[in-house]
């Protein structure tokens, strides 16, 4: 039975049943917005908003049937016309492993060396080796590089790398705790090293099989000592073994073996590399460049086996077999849980395209100017200094509310489309980073309100208000004051309220 007063939507959320929103916060007043907590109501068939109602004897609520799906699903999409802003920066996009490079660029930037690393090494596990190698599809996405010239990603991330090999290992990820399962994975280079590290870290035992004596694989035979040196790949797979991976190099594994090791291991990931023989005998489905495999899994049919790679598919990039190498690693997880497996989780992601001209200044804000510093000879590393200027430039094109954002979340669930309602001009992305704790960024504001009702709570001096009239009406600082002199006491909890990336804390937490 609700207490009198009660609100719909928390009643239903009392009994266990999930009710998403945006615009309701407990404390403060309700002021019904977005649209997204609807529900049914079975006698009269009307879709109701339950943030608003209060629950009253009698009431027959359908909290989720088709027709609720699609009207949350359209709330959201109606909300995503007008969001402005990308999820991921587009850098993100292009990496091949997904690494989180903005992140790592204002860790840098702060000096914060020992946080970028841990950054980088979730999900790329030979940064030092990529960082001398890589061709940097990431740099031709920057978004700096429409301004003046691209952020050196690949630089950076070599520093990173370079850190962890002078580092006294407190960095080293603790992998989860034994899952009793082993993987056998038939190839050391790129592909094979990316795969056992990141299963290793996931608490699955691995085994590396090599025909070779030394692990590496292309990254020895097809890069030169002066563009890789040998120390620095050593000291990467060492790293690896340090987690727990087991290496069986000098070991050729043919047809009978391969049986074997299918009969002893729980998985098996192929990561054989260009130009190996054997492969084309295990029995695997095979098409003219290498083995048939589910596209997005990397899994043979419904086999424990896993092909990533060259073994795949002949490719010169060592990023692209590593990426591969990550991505199969969670199919691998997957399958040993017993889990539908369906690859690497990728959440909804919001992308408005290329930067307006006009818009520039308004990127530069939070940026340094000038051109990419470069080594003073060619194949050295920038300087602590130089990194810490470099990775200044970035422009900071992602939400840095990825974890939070429950627009993105919700959008990801109910299947929105962001393009559906879009309209022919999109609005100009504006910067206010006037104060010293938070952004705000208008254009990725849904005007839920919760600002405004916040500041007015706790009795901000200026605050935010609803500026404007109809489809017109903006949120922000009245009197055109500064969000300085508008957030002085409760700038935080105003972020960490948002809703989206609107209102968000400068600095992230790990």
């Amino acid at each position: 039975m609700a207490a009198e007063g009660s609100v719909l939507m928390e009643v239903i959320r009392d009994m266990g049943i999930e009710v998403p929103s945006m615009c309701y916060l407990k404390e403060v007043e309700s002021f019904t917005s977005c649209m997204l907590c609807v529900v049914k109501d079975r006698k009269s068939g009307k879709i109701l908003p339950s943030c608003s109602l209060e629950a009253v004897e009698g009431m027959d609520i359908i909290s989720m049937d088709d027709e609720v799906r699609e009207a949350r699903k359209s709330a959201l999409e109606l909300l995503l016309s007008e969001h402005v802003g990308d999820c991921e920066a587009p850098c993100q996009l292009t990496c091949p492993a997904h690494m989180d490079i903005p992140l790592m660029n204002r860790l840098l930037a702060e000096g914060k060396f020992h946080e970028a690393l841990v950054v980088v090494k979730k999900d790329i596990a030979l940064p030092s080796v990529l960082g001398r190698i890589c061709p940097a599809p990431c740099e031709g996405a920057c978004r700096r590089k429409s301004i003046d010239q691209a952020v050196s990603i690949c630089l950076l991330k070599r520093f990173a790398g370079d850190h962890d090999l002078e580092a006294d290992m407190s960095w080293m990820p603790i992998p989860a705790s034994s899952s009793g399962k082993k993987v056998s994975v038939i190839g050391a280079g790129p592909a094979g090293l990316a795969a056992a590290y990141q299963l290793e870290l996931m608490g699955h035992h691995c085994l590396v099989i090599d025909r070779n004596k030394i692990a590496g694989g292309s990254l020895r035979k097809e890069v030169s000592p002066e563009e890789l040196p040998p120390v620095v790949l050593k000291r990467e797979i060492e790293h690896i073994a340090a987690l727990g991976v087991e290496f069986r190099l000098g070991s050729e594994v043919d047809a009978k073996q391969f049986l074997e090791l299918q009969k002893s291991s729980d998985a098996i990931v192929v990561a054989t590399g260009k130009g190996e023989s054997g492969v084309g005998a295990w029995g695997l489905p095979m098409h003219p460049k290498g083995v048939e495999v589910h596209g997005k899994t990397y899994r043979v049919g419904d086999t424990a086996v896993f092909v990533v790679g060259s073994a795949l598919k002949p490719s010169k990039l060592a990023i692209r077999a590593l990426g591969q190498g990550k991505e199969a690693a969670f199919s691998v997880d997957q399958f040993l849980k017993g889990q539908a497996v369906t690859g690497e989780p990728r959440l909804f992601n919001s992308r408005f395209g290329k930067l307006d001209r006009a818009e520039y200044a308004e990127y530069l804000k939070e940026s340094k100017e000038g051109e990419r510093l470069e080594p003073a000879q060619k194949g050295e590393g920038l300087t602590a200094e130089q990194v810490m200027e470099e990775a200044a430039r970035c422009l900071h094109c992602d939400c840095r509310d990825l974890k939070n954002c429950r627009l993105r979340l919700y959008s990801d669930a109910y299947g929105a489309d962001q393009k559906r309602f879009k309209s022919e001009v999109r609005q100009l992305c504006t910067k206010q980073v006037q104060h010293k704790e938070v952004i705000y960024e208008p254009s990725k504001c849904i005007k839920c309100g919760i600002c405004v009702r916040l500041t007015e709570k706790y009795k901000e001096d200026f605050g935010f208000t609803f500026i404007g009239r109809g489809f017109d009406v903006v949120v922000g600082v009245p009197f055109n004051e500064s969000t300085a002199e508008g957030l002085k006491k409760v700038a935080l909890e105003v972020a960490d309220a948002c809703p989206t990336g609107a209102i968000s804390r400068k600095i992230e937490s790990l």
